[in-house]
């Protein structure tokens, strides 16, 4: 399956289309859809979803879909990687920080659109008109403006996403509350041993490993190695951290522990890959 990669932090991405021209495939990054106009068919996951003018679909980097496009329609992506996300984090805010948790790592794309209220809808659609205005402009102010817009978006999400009475709630005996976990404390080695695991999910180690692969056809372990070394290659990519910062970021030892396992995953040296892009 065919993924997609996005060379910046943030960009937005408007078109038309009677017809959808990408496969089935994956992004390296998050995406909020919007509906401007038409109707059709939204594949996700293996779900498929009826959309229509002024819905709003989030999906992470594991999701994969396509469009089945019935009538002519007018989509705007917001596109932002991992790397953009944690810079919003940085400032410490806990309140803001769980509703982004909540937002970016609960499994809202099995919900289909996010927003069903009319009047929320026109609301991010009005936040949208603003933003991609600026977002084309770019003043000295941009990313200030941009920043505070996309705060506005994602906390109407949150709202509508928590507003929402079917599965409100991940039950923690879940392979999906074992991802999130997962998601939340990528950057916490400690957090993400098996015997930890087992003790926050009140499993014998033997049987998380079996559990997590009999939901998800891999082992726990090679899931959260995939998992950390997508980021890495984000960070390499489009940031400018050098290798000591990455390594120490994602808890590795040093960097020359870090540069040995990114080589033993991937096949080649981090500088080497940073100098592929």
């Amino acid at each position: 399956m065919k993924r997609y990669i996005l060379h910046t932090p943030f960009n937005i991405y408007h078109f038309e289309a009677t017809q959808w021209p990408h496969s089935v495939h994956k992004h390296t990054y998050f995406e909020i859809i919007f509906i401007l106009r038409g109707n059709g068919i939204h594949n996700i996951n293996g779900n498929a979803f009826e959309y229509t003018e002024g819905d709003v679909f989030l999906l992470g980097p594991e999701d994969y879909h396509n469009f089945e496009i019935n009538l002519q329609t007018e989509f705007c992506f917001i596109r932002f990687n991992d790397f953009f996300n944690k810079q919003q984090l940085a400032e410490k805010n806990n309140s803001w920080v769980a509703i982004m948790d909540t937002l970016l790592y609960t499994s809202s794309q099995s919900r289909g659109s996010i927003v069903h209220d009319k009047q929320e809808k026109q609301k991010l659609h009005h936040l949208l008109a603003v933003l991609e205005e600026e977002y084309e402009h770019q003043s000295p102010y941009f990313e200030i403006i941009r920043d505070n817009l996309m705060r506005s978006i994602m906390m109407i999400l949150a709202r509508n996403l928590l507003g929402q009475t079917p599965t409100k709630t991940v039950p923690r005996d879940s392979v999906e509350a074992i991802l999130r976990y997962i998601k939340q404390h990528i950057y916490e080695p400690p957090k993400l041993s098996i015997e930890h695991l087992a003790e926050v999910f009140h499993y014998s180690p033997a049987y998380v490993s079996l559990f997590f692969k009999r939901h998800t056809g891999e082992s726990l372990k090679q899931y959260i190695t995939q998992h950390k070394i997508k980021l890495i290659e984000a960070r390499l990519l489009y940031s400018q951290l050098s290798l000591t910062e990455i390594a120490d970021e994602f808890g590795f030892t040093d960097e020359s522990h870090f540069c040995k396992q990114f080589k033993k995953y991937t096949g080649t040296t981090p500088t080497a890959f940073r100098k592929m892009e």
